[in-house]
């Protein structure tokens, strides 16, 4: 089967990095989650660092042995460790368990799909979901990575920065990636969006993702200066969405989102 993933330039990967095994061993686990089998061999995994097979080989057997890769025939796959790992780091967050505990208990969102996600570059990481029923499951799950450009909560979370920084993201002739015939198609397309975000408040994405889902959302206030920009977003089906239930669905979410950013308030 073709090689379908991106090549990477790989120019001395780790060579300016003071612990450069280090570096190449998240470079590893990141070939491994991007690949689209979630498996690799070893040919395609020194390729993608730009070492040689030896070098990569015994890279390969530490990260065997700290059960953060699993090997499986001439393929290695992610580790079982790695979800501890995740678990342990989510449960540490605050926002995440007061986000179930809220969604539990809202009227309009216990009924429906609803993530926290976390800007990560030009990406949004979702950090939880909450599932009510009947719950939208073609969208995205714990741990996806999504471009902001696809998603009304990446759009939400990048409404909020300043104009010169967003420029040096998305050129006017960039070209966003596409999902859907609605999928945003360049950089100026999806500022042209922003300025509606920042008047509104919230962000609505209609169909760009995922065919026939839409999905609002809103931005969490940061707490402090250096706390993590996150924000919220829940989907509904297209066919049986309206303008109130989405108006509903918003005021529940800046309720939950002044909670997170604020809990003593």
């Amino acid at each position: 089967m073709p090689d379908s993933r991106t090549p990477k330039a790989n120019d001395g990967l780790g060579s300016a990095s003071p612990a450069p095994a280090v570096t190449r061993a998240a470079a590893v686990l990141e070939s491994l989650a991007a690949s689209a089998t979630g498996r690799l061999t070893l040919s395609d995994l020194a390729r993608d660092l730009g070492i040689p097979k030896s070098s990569t080989s015994n890279l390969l057997l530490a990260l065997e042995e700290a059960r953060l890769i699993s090997r499986q025939g001439a393929e290695y796959t992610l580790g079982r460790k790695l979800v501890e790992l995740g678990a342990a780091y989510l449960s540490r967050l605050d926002e995440v368990q007061e986000f179930y505990r809220f969604c539990e208990q809202a009227p309009t969102l216990s009924g429906e799909t609803v993530r926290i996600a976390m800007l990560d570059g030009a990406n949004v990481i979702y950090l939880a979901r909450y599932e009510g029923h009947p719950a939208v499951r073609l969208t995205s799950n714990i741990g996806d990575k999504m471009p902001v450009s696809l998603c009304a909560v990446g759009k939400a979370l990048i409404a909020r920065l300043h104009d010169h920084d967003i420029d040096a993201m998305f050129a006017d002739d960039m070209e966003l990636p596409v999902l859907t015939p609605k999928s945003l198609r360049t950089g100026a397309e999806l500022k042209a969006q922003l300025e509606k975000i920042r008047e509104q408040g919230f962000a609505f994405e209609d169909e760009e993702s995922t065919t026939g889902v839409v999905c609002l959302a809103v931005t969490v206030p940061t707490r402090g200066a250096h706390g993590p920009s996150l924000g919220l977003s829940v989907t509904a089906l297209k066919a049986t969405y309206s303008q109130e239930q989405g108006a509903q669905m918003v005021k529940e979410l800046n309720e939950l989102a002044r909670s997170l950013g604020n809990p003593m308030g």
